[in-house]
């Protein structure tokens, strides 16, 4: 219970500095910024026809010990360690023949909030699978990254839906 409310605090007070014109982002040791590493993990899961993502490599973008929250029906939200997200994705790229296809899921407008060793990146996408008449869906990820040795992590990702009734936070308007 104290690791959960250490948490919550730790998204609001970032989001509360979020409006400081202080707050840019940082480059690690390797270069990468926080920012990138919420890029890349996008570009990690959009894949053409005949090909699927590079798991291991998606993986080494998050710290083992991470949390994934995702919107998984209208009413329920899932809770998946590291393994239990790429296991999810899996089976959906399975369930939904979407290997023929390819998958997108692009960055429509991102909110990065940088303090230290800890970032804070909410961030507006749409997610669609190429030449299926189903329209793009629109969602909202809140990252929590935490710089270790030498490299961003991500230590938690939160999901949910606007068209879902709830309206974008206005920094992603």
């Amino acid at each position: 219970m104290k690791h959960q409310f250490f948490l919550v605090s730790l998204m609001l007070l970032l989001l509360q500095m979020g409006s400081s014109p202080a707050q840019t982002a940082s480059v690690s040791d390797d270069g990468a910024t926080a920012e990138d590493v919420v890029r890349i993990l996008y570009e990690y899961v959009t894949f053409g026809p005949g090909t699927t993502p590079d798991w291991d490599a998606v993986k080494e973008l998050f710290l083992p010990q991470a949390t994934i929250i995702l919107r998984t029906t209208r009413e329920a939200t899932s809770v998946f360690t590291v393994d239990e997200f790429v296991q999810d994705f899996v089976s959906f790229i399975e369930g939904s023949n979407v290997k023929e296809t390819g998958f997108s899921e692009k960055i429509l407008k991102l909110h990065p909030v940088v303090f230290g060793d800890m970032a804070s990146i909410m961030v507006l996408y749409e997610a669609s699978i190429p030449g299926r008449d189903v329209p793009a869906q629109q969602g909202v990820d809140m990252f929590l990254l935490s710089k270790r040795e030498g490299g961003w992590k991500i230590v938690a990702i939160t999901n949910d839906i606007p068209a879902l009734g709830f309206a974008l936070p206005q920094v992603l308007q």
